[in-house]
């Protein structure tokens, strides 16, 4: 019984740890991307400032939905499902 109550708040603090990395995450996005888009305004015509946007914004959208629990590829049902699976092949 230990043990599971353990498990479960060591998955709940990196739960905890990766929502938390998102905000950071976002934080840096919105600063880096807004003084960007500020030098883009400043330097030239050509709206060069979407390429970076799309491109990290694909990654921060990865982070933001694994952080909330929706992993497209690996959810939590298919982790439980091997977790399950490789402790049933322990027991063998």
């Amino acid at each position: 019984m230990e043990n599971t109550n353990e498990y479960q708040y060591n998955r709940a603090k990196e739960h905890v740890e990766l929502i938390k990395s998102f905000y950071v995450h976002v934080i840096i996005y919105s600063i880096t991307i807004g003084f960007l888009a500020y030098l883009n305004y400043r330097t030239t015509s050509f709206v060069w400032v979407i390429f970076p946007a799309l491109g990290w914004g694909l990654g921060l959208a990865s982070h933001g939905l694994r952080a909330f629990g929706q992993n497209l590829l690996w959810g939590k049902s298919w982790e439980e499902r091997k977790i399950k699976q490789f402790m049933e092949e322990d027991r063998l």
